[in-house]
């Protein structure tokens, strides 16, 4: 079977690191060009040109993958089947169309639910306790196609969006053979998407990252799990102090003195409590602006944080100004 590869990030790596590993004719590698990364802005490639490059694959890089030029080099590869994982553009119906046996797509969510850019994240923003892997045939919509397959997997309440990242990740190789071979000798057996169960997760902004303290201790933690990638819970602290929350947990006994909702309090055995709308979330890990991330028990100490101090969101920090 002739396959070409679309992919980019690190979710792609496991799969496409699978197909080199079973002996697949991967007749072409198309990745996003290099980009410009880091503080010295240096050009860097995606994962995938560099384990293509180490195999030594034939390796396209379009800024535009529906230029006619690059559909043409891609015709001329002449694959069976195209998989795409995590590319970053939308393939045209002139790319669709070349491959025999479809274009076979991997998606980190049970689909119809979080059609999208952003699944892995908007699932834990939202408290889901389960996601999975869909393998689908590509169509020109935005993860609308007819699904292939699907495995579930758990989400423990620990996991966050790197974790969850890694775990999907890891889940998604062996399906991806599973369907390529049962594919070999005649087209998969597919499903249509029930549209009326769908749900979107559009592509994170800064601004996702806001802490709103007057929600519950339960829905800023999973704000936390879900932007652990990027953009990262953020809210503001006297004197303008910028203060990333990486990682806390919800505390189980909430009996106690009770504070407006933003405030700090330092308990007796110097566990560092932030007061909710509902509930009390125990701080493990921060980052100050411009500093390396440190405890909740150093930043303390390093700031003089005492109880009675007050976080406000960024939204609310923009709107004083």
């Amino acid at each position: 079977m002739r396959v070409l590869f679309m992919g980019t990030s690190n979710f792609a790596v496991p799969s496409f690191e699978k197909l080199i590993r079973e002996k697949f004719d991967i007749v072409g590698v198309v990745t996003q060009p290099d980009r410009p990364s880091g503080r010295g802005r240096k050009l860097q490639a995606s994962p995938i040109k560099l384990i293509a490059e180490k195999n030594k694959l034939n390796i396209f890089q379009p800024e535009k993958v529906r230029e006619k030029s690059v559909v043409s080099q891609l015709k001329r590869l002449e694959p069976d089947v195209i998989v795409v994982i995590a590319f970053g553009q939308i393939l045209p119906r002139a790319i669709l169309d070349i491959p025999s046996s479809g274009c076979f797509n991997i998606h980190p969510s049970l689909l119809p639910k979080y059609r999208g850019a952003a699944p892995i994240q908007w699932a834990l923003i939202n408290g889901e306790t389960e996601t999975g892997i869909t393998i689908m045939l590509l169509d020109e919509g935005e993860d609308t196609g007819d699904i292939i397959l699907q495995k579930r997997s758990k989400i423990d309440p620990e996991t966050d969006a790197i974790l969850l990242y890694q775990q999907l990740g890891n889940l998604a190789p062996n399906l991806l053979i599973h369907v390529l071979r049962r594919s070999i000798d005649q087209l998969p057996m597919t499903q249509p998407q029930e549209n009326s169960l769908a749900t979107y997760a559009p592509q994170l902004t800064k601004e996702h990252g806001n802490v709103n303290w007057n929600k519950s201790a339960v829905e800023i933690l999973n704000l936390v799990r879900g932007t652990a990638i990027w953009p990262q819970a953020h809210a503001f602290l006297r004197d303008n102090l910028h203060i990333k929350i990486l990682s806390c947990s919800l505390m189980s006994i909430n009996s106690g003195k009770t504070f407006p909702p933003g405030t700090i309090e330092i308990s007796r055995n110097k566990q560092v409590i932030v007061h909710t709308a509902r509930g009390k979330l125990i701080l493990a890990k921060v980052q100050p602006a411009t500093k390396n991330k440190m405890s909740a028990h150093d930043f303390v100490n390093g700031y003089r944080i005492k109880t009675g101090d007050r976080f406000i969101s960024s939204s609310q920090k923009n709107n004083d100004l």
